[in-house]
């Protein structure tokens, strides 16, 4: 018997026209810095519904940017949720700036109007510049409520969207699709393999802002402009930037998977489905995160909730459990307001939704070249690593 292949948490969909346009653009005349990027660009942006996009080379890079671009910096305060990868909160750092976390819905794993409140008064007084709400898995966060607050307070919003590539809400009588920056000053993208689209590492920004638009692409090119009027080898730095340019062959890649989006959006809609047409018959022990009623998601990741204890079990045990029947898994996140940087930062906080997230959350696999008959062999896999 044919053993069967092994099903990451997630996996990329690369295909014989993903790989032509990178040939392509490997006999092109530009590898990097050239027309590409900026196809790619335009492409992201008119797909979104954003004036504009400004790739980069990973999505840490795009919230650093941004960070620079509104000019966020020491004595500054930006509010982030526990529940997130590490470049949320980070980004806030490089630049000088502390990080207040806000709790989570326990359910959902995303900020809500509540936590940030809350995580407001915690900021003590001190002057809050940016608040980063994550679309988590790639639900849609509270965006006009969250927006209300951070005006309140004086402060940016900026979405965190890795996640969310394709992902739409409605509000009220109106939809808005994510990046669309209706909501918000920026809002960043990643490209990792894993995601929604690939272009092997690779990140963007989309605004509505031109004069934002300006300064991220001065920024990630060294913080180097070119004066109107003098020789074609003149170059000015009025302030230090970064390396952080994505390539052309990335950005060919990049154009060919985003032709592809609506179709792995739909792909990943679908076994979403299945995956809540089969995970009940686990109940009460496991089900499906939660979704806000506003949110029309593209999930990035699935994420079961998993009662470990009621179930008599640990989550290592199920990760490996489910490992040795060839079903690939993980945790999206450790609160990273646990890290020991953080925790030695700002001591140990006591933020009880995004502890009761992380206490039962388990990712399963979730890609577009998954089948059908793949989401039946997880949830089998999981009944039998619940014993």
């Amino acid at each position: 018997m044919t053993a069967r292949p092994f099903l990451p948490y997630g996996r990329q969909t690369i295909e014989d026209d993903d790989v032509q346009a990178v040939a392509d653009a490997l006999r092109g005349d530009f590898l990097t810095t050239g027309p590409t990027v900026a196809a790619f660009e335009a492409a992201v942006a008119e797909k979104v519904g954003a004036a504009h996009a400004v790739a980069a080379s990973n999505g840490t890079a795009t919230l650093h940017m941004a960070m620079m671009a509104l000019g966020v910096g020491e004595g500054d305060v930006c509010i982030t949720p526990s529940v997130t990868f590490l470049a949320t909160a980070n980004c806030a750092r490089y630049v000088g700036a502390e990080v207040v976390f806000a709790d989570v819905d326990p359910d959902s794993g995303l900020m809500t109007p509540e936590s940030l409140a809350e995580a407001l008064k915690r900021a003590g007084g001190r002057r809050v510049r940016a608040v980063l709400p994550v679309h988590l898995r790639g639900d849609v966060a509270d965006l006009p409520a969250l927006k209300a607050l951070a005006d309140e307070a004086g402060a940016v919003l900026v979405e965190d969207a890795p996640h969310a590539l394709g992902s739409t809400a409605v509000f009220g009588d109106q939809t808005t699709t994510v990046g669309d920056c209706r909501w918000s000053a920026m809002a960043s993208f990643s490209f990792h393999p894993v995601k929604t689209i690939a272009t092997g590492e690779g990140g963007m920004l989309t605004t509505n802002n031109a004069d934002l638009a300006a300064k991220l692409r001065t920024l990630r090119s060294h913080g180097m402009t070119r004066p109107a009027g003098a020789e074609p080898w003149v170059y000015e730095m009025a302030e230090p930037g970064f390396n952080y340019r994505l390539p052309d062959i990335n950005c060919a890649l990049g154009l060919s998977q985003l032709a592809k989006l609506d179709r792995f959006a739909e792909r990943r809609r679908a076994l979403t489905a299945r995956y809540e047409t089969l995970l009940p018959s686990l109940a009460p022990i496991v089900r499906l995160a939660s979704s806000p009623t506003h949110s029309r998601s593209v999930l990035h990741l699935l994420t079961a909730l998993i009662d470990f204890s009621a179930a008599g079990v640990s989550r290592a045990q199920v990760v490996a459990r489910l490992a040795e029947q060839g079903i690939g898994s993980q945790v999206h996140y450790i609160p990273v307001h646990t890290q020991p940087y953080y925790r030695q930062r700002y001591g140990n906080l006591d933020l009880p939704g995004a502890h009761a997230w992380y206490d039962r959350c388990l990712t399963l696999p979730l890609f577009p070249g998954m089948a059908d008959e793949d989401v039946e062999r997880v949830v089998e896999a999981l009944k039998v690593a619940l014993a």
